[in-house]
């Protein structure tokens, strides 16, 4: 393969393997190693790079050390160069390598340990489901003081009226208008769910609840909920199911509907007469996503059906089960039973697990947890007095993103501080006008709370990340490895892949001095004749006795039908086609059959010596081989441009 079409990901595969050596090192890291021109290498560094990219069976190794050595060498040439020539001062180097950093950063800059738990928390919730009912009087997150103390009012006084005895139901649908609108006709009953199906802290406050009561107000983004837990179960996994729908719509007549009662029915019968499921599902299901696929859905569990449906898949007991008609808000249905499972183990689903914790809210326990270890470790201290201040300069232009910071131009003290690092009140201006945007109006002072907790957040994390090179030598080593093997890429494409593809001139006298290189094989010049059958293939034999052109035996062969006579002519390799290997010599063969049962005559017209290739048809390989021996040279040119020594004495001590 040629160098050129290498990925960016294998060519920076010195940076891109993670920390995982478990190898014994050398106590002597600041040891050095090598000198390549003024820059030092110590063993520390070699030996992280080496031990990642051998085995336990190759490190140490004598030959398979100094095999890397030359690798290693070659590898800091091309960096040093790179340095020189400056492009590790180019703004698109410092780009890239930025988000590199910021990708890196991310397990860093949370709690491990928290996020852990959360894991676990996870899958422990996941072993129940969970059915319950709820209140909601809707607040908006950024309402004013006054507004959410009336809403939690109103809540707690939906909570003392249940609990004096009113029907919970009753009650939710007399809430729904100013909470949730599906209370009015479910009473609040949300069915069963478990973990990951609702927002977090409504889950929780789910969890935590006994069957029968009713909890204390919970804060959602969507408002205030109260919740009672009606039932506590065993999770009863997951099914996989075919269904064939009828479809219903609201508004439908009378009419309609009837039809669609007798249309399920009418194929539900067909069922129990020996249809097969699969085929109905095809021809009349209104799901025709599914119809395509036999009526298949994919896998589900608790809370993601309709309750109908859901509770009617779970009842199947069998595999190939079928139900009775059922009714949901979508339609008509015929449910068949494929298969089902129990949860997964916790090692098998913690991948799964966390990219979906990393997408909700409770991921960010982790963030905050960090950001008080942040705070305690750099001994945080902050003025709130010079938060203060800004209640008098921010204005109701920042609801509409046009505060201009202006009012808070003489603005300059300490606002807050991690170790030596101060961020002062116009850094804090500044925050505020590059985060503003449209939003509904709340009270001012809010907002500017809001918005300082966001910016203090924000620089705890900052600061954490600025040190992370300071505090994990794992981090600043495989930093140190992104950045040269950006540097690599960069340079060896210029001088070396991309080169020797739009060098032509150079490429072609490279090929002239080297043809021996690219030679055909002996090759035999032959067509191969495929014959419907033995009497098709008889008149070609006729045909081709009288001297007739391939052209005209086809014309002729064909004349009633297309089908009677294939015809493959060109200069074939040995291994290319295995009626031409059988048959190497010039002249008509025998007749063959193919795996069709076709007959196959072939006819070698002459075998062409070994000759070399031509420049285009042995591109490919020319270019490989002249960006090898363009890397080549310019190797030998980089080593007198920056002498190599290599202390033999530190190299025995790498193991």
């Amino acid at each position: 393969m040629s160098n050129s079409i290498l990925t960016r990901s294998i060519i920076l595969s010195f940076a891109f393997m993670t920390f995982s050596c478990g190898y014994a090192q050398t106590t002597n890291k600041d040891a050095i190693l090598m000198t390549v021109g003024d820059t030092k290498v110590t063993v520390g560094e070699f030996e992280n790079v080496y031990h990642k990219n051998n085995n336990k069976e190759t490190a140490g190794d004598t030959k398979s050390l100094n095999d890397y050595v030359d690798l290693f060498v070659n590898f800091k040439l091309k960096v040093k160069e790179a340095e020189e020539l400056g492009l590790d001062t180019a703004k698109s180097f410092k780009e890239e390598l930025a988000g590199y950093r910021k990708q890196l950063a991310q397990p860093y800059l949370t709690d491990k340990d928290v996020n852990e738990k959360l894991l676990q928390e996870t899958y422990n919730r996941m072993q129940e489901d969970i059915h319950a009912a709820h209140i909601l009087v809707k607040v908006n997150e950024t309402a004013l003081p006054k507004d959410t103390l009336i809403a939690y009012n109103k809540i707690m006084e939906y909570r003392k009226r249940i609990l004096k005895g009113e029907d919970f139901a009753a009650v939710a649908k007399e809430s729904a208008a100013n909470g949730d609108p599906s209370a009015k006709e479910n009473g609040g009953d949300l069915g069963y769910f478990t973990s990951l199906q609702m927002v977090y802290p409504f889950e929780s406050m789910a969890f935590n609840t006994k069957v029968g009561d009713v909890s204390m107000p919970v804060r959602t983004r969507y408002g205030y909920h109260i919740i009672k837990v009606i039932d506590r179960r065993k999770a009863q996994g997951e099914v996989l199911v075919s269904h064939i729908m009828v479809k219903i719509t609201p508004n439908m007549s009378k009419e309609d509907s009837l039809n669609a009662f007798n249309k399920i029915t009418e194929i539900h019968g067909k069922l129990k007469a020996g249809g097969k499921f699969e085929e109905l599902a095809q021809q009349f299901s209104d799901d025709k996503a599914s119809a395509k696929k036999n009526g298949e859905l994919p896998w589900f569990g608790t809370g993601k059906m309709p309750i109908e449906f859901e509770k009617a898949s779970f009842a199947l007991a069998n595999k190939g089960d079928y139900s009775e008609p059922l009714k949901t808000k979508y339609g008509w249905h015929i449910i068949k039973l494929n298969d089902k499972r129990g949860l997964a183990s916790f090692e098998d689903m913690k991948n799964e697990l966390k990219g979906k914790v990393s997408k909700d809210s409770r991921s960010q326990a982790g963030r905050s947890s960090l950001i008080a270890k942040v705070k305690s470790e750099y001994k945080f201290k902050e003025n709130l007095k010079a938060r203060d201040e800004f209640y008098k300069v921010v204005d109701t232009t920042l609801f509409e993103g046009r505060w201009d910071g202006s009012k808070a131009a003489k603005l300059n003290k300490p606002m807050f501080n991690f170790s030596d690092k101060v961020y002062t009140q116009a850094d804090f201006t500044n925050y505020i006008k590059s985060h503003q945007s449209k939003r509904p109006k709340a009270d001012l002072q809010m907002v500017v709370n809001q918005f300082y907790k966001q910016f203090v957040d924000e620089m705890a994390v900052a600061y954490e990340e600025s040190r992370l090179d300071q505090k994990y030598p794992e981090f600043k080593a495989l930093m140190q490895e992104y950045r040269d093997g950006i540097l690599l890429f960069e340079l060896t494409d210029d001088k070396v892949w991309s080169k020797a593809v739009k060098d032509t001139t150079g490429s072609k006298a490279f090929y002239e001095k080297n043809k021996a290189n690219y030679m055909w094989d002996e090759r035999a010049d032959a067509s191969v004749y495929t014959a419907a059958d033995d009497k098709i293939a008889k008149q070609v034999r006729g045909l081709l006795k009288k001297k007739k052109s391939e052209k005209q035996i086809v014309a002729e062969v064909n004349k009633n039908s297309q089908l009677n006579l294939q015809v493959e002519s060109r200069i074939f390799n040995k291994g290319e086609n295995e009626f031409v290997d059988k048959n190497w010599n010039p002249g008509i063969s025998a007749d063959m059959k193919d795996k069709d049962n076709k007959t196959v005559i072939v006819v070698v017209n002459k075998l062409l010596k070994p000759e070399p290739k031509s420049y285009q048809d042995s591109k490919g390989m020319v270019t490989a081989d002249y960006q090898n021996h363009l890397e080549k040279e310019w190797l030998e040119s980089l080593k007198k441009k920056y002498p190599v020594t290599i202390d033999k004495a530190v190299l025995s001590t790498v193991k």
